[in-house]
């Protein structure tokens, strides 16, 4: 009898309290959460215009008891949650979405269009997986604020516009991120995997993104007919002798051990095939990891174009105009102790298994910016695996080609992909509250 007495009451006070971890409590909120995904999935918004999800998310922070504010660096958004002395701790997700029509066929693909800058009509797509960023970081303050017996400091929840035009990191930034709010000790942040299996955990060391440059290019030339090019500087000519030269760099110019890339994604020039115009423009990005290769690749960029110039017999005025754009975004630089404590924290809490050390990404994240002002706070982007696990073995055995991020088949899975994305993200935060 004695006995049956301490299993009741084991059953009904001790297992409770036991169950209190960031993976039970999140197992528990999944239907909550699996809501939130579907609804930010079917109501995407294009960068600097997440209005009514930057809403949602700062209502969603309200309702535990943070302190927010909104419209901030934009529609940012910014919770504070202050439980006593210790660490702050950042957590970032971004809010936008991109101008894809989704093609996945699923029952809450977005059917969203909306006018763009240019006043075109565009579908509007989670297809970087922002959704879920959202509903995970959500899913981690919901954790934390259930857990706050089990940790002391400050968590810093910030809603970040604008992450695909490289924007809203900078926004929040210069409007004083940093000196308006606690100065955090770490920041934290996910993204999403199209090639990992759902519930596993990706990592990277020091560099996992890359400096990416945007630059426009104008070749001038002198037009005239096409029957006379004697009587003329062909710029088209003149643009496929600069585009095959710009490979050098990569090839030639650049240490074989430093990665780097430069694309020529598009060039408009020309209207009929029988005239020669004045003038072809070029887009282009530039990709590294170094912020010396970086440098060195847009100097010989200029170099290259001002040559083939003269080598055409172009006058001065008329050598290539190049103009970078503002879109630029930095490395993304995982702190390496940091990087190590958290990745270690989850080998212990979720097996070694489930953690995977990934190769770095030509991708660019403008999240490296909350770790590249003058404090100097350290950052960690771990990935989240999003695809079915029979799918993710094929594509790794290159039986089959998984749908990228920003394509328009990109489908995450979302169970368990925010199961293990709100218990990684607050793990970590718990591990780092610790003294």
């Amino acid at each position: 009898m004695r006995h049956t007495i301490y299993a009741i009451f084991f059953l009904l006070f001790c297992t409770p309290l036991m169950a209190q971890t960031a993976k039970d409590l999140s197992n528990q909120d999944y239907p909550y959460l699996e809501k939130l995904y579907l609804h930010l999935h079917q109501n995407p918004e294009l960068s600097f215009y997440e209005t009514n999800t930057a809403k949602r998310l700062a209502e969603e922070l309200r309702q535990i008891g943070f302190q927010v504010t909104e419209n901030f660096g934009g529609t940012g958004v910014v919770g504070i949650l202050k439980n006593g002395p210790g660490p702050t701790v950042l957590i970032r997700a971004d809010m936008d979405a991109l101008p894809v029509v989704e093609e996945t066929g699923k029952a809450y693909a977005s059917k969203v269009t909306t006018k763009d800058e240019a006043g075109n009509t565009v579908g509007v797509m989670h297809a970087c997986g922002h959704d879920v960023h959202m509903s995970v970081w959500t899913g981690a303050a919901r954790t934390l604020a259930k857990m706050k017996s089990k940790w002391s400091g400050t968590l810093i929840m910030v809603g970040q516009p604008a992450e695909e035009r490289s924007g809203g990191a900078k926004a929040m930034l210069k409007e004083g991120l940093y000196s308006k709010f606690p100065k955090p000790d770490y920041a934290l942040a996910i993204h999403v995997s199209p090639t990992l299996a759902a519930g596993r955990i990706g990592y990277r060391k020091e560099y996992t993104l890359a400096n990416v440059d945007f630059m426009d290019i104008t070749v001038y030339g002198q037009g005239g007919h096409g029957a006379y090019p004697h009587t003329t500087i062909d710029p088209i000519v003149l643009s496929a002798r600069i585009i095959t030269t710009l490979q050098t760099i990569v090839s030639r110019e650049t240490s074989p051990l430093e990665p780097a890339v430069v694309t020529v994604g598009a060039i408009h020039g020309g209207a009929k095939g029988n005239v020669i115009p004045n003038e072809v423009h070029l887009q282009l990005t530039m990709r590294s990891y170094s912020d010396q290769v970086r440098k060195n690749t847009i100097e010989k960029i200029g170099r290259i174009c001002r040559g083939e110039a003269i080598a055409a017999g172009l006058p001065e005025s008329k050598f290539p105009k190049l103009t970078m754009r503002p879109e630029e975004t930095p490395s993304t630089y995982n702190d390496p102790a940091l990087t190590e404590r958290v990745v270690n924290h989850f080998k212990t809490t979720f097996g070694p298994a489930q953690i995977q050390e990934v190769e770095p990404s030509m991708a660019g994240e403008d999240f490296a910016l909350f770790g590249r002002t003058e404090e100097k706070v350290p950052i960690f982007l771990f990935w989240l695996g999003t695809q079915e696990a029979s799918m993710a073995e094929k594509a790794a055995k290159g039986d089959i080609q998984l749908p990228s991020l920003h394509s328009s088949l990109f489908c995450p899975v979302p169970e368990p992909t925010l199961k293990t994305g709100v218990a990684a993200m607050a793990e970590a935060a718990l591990h780092l509250f610790k003294k």
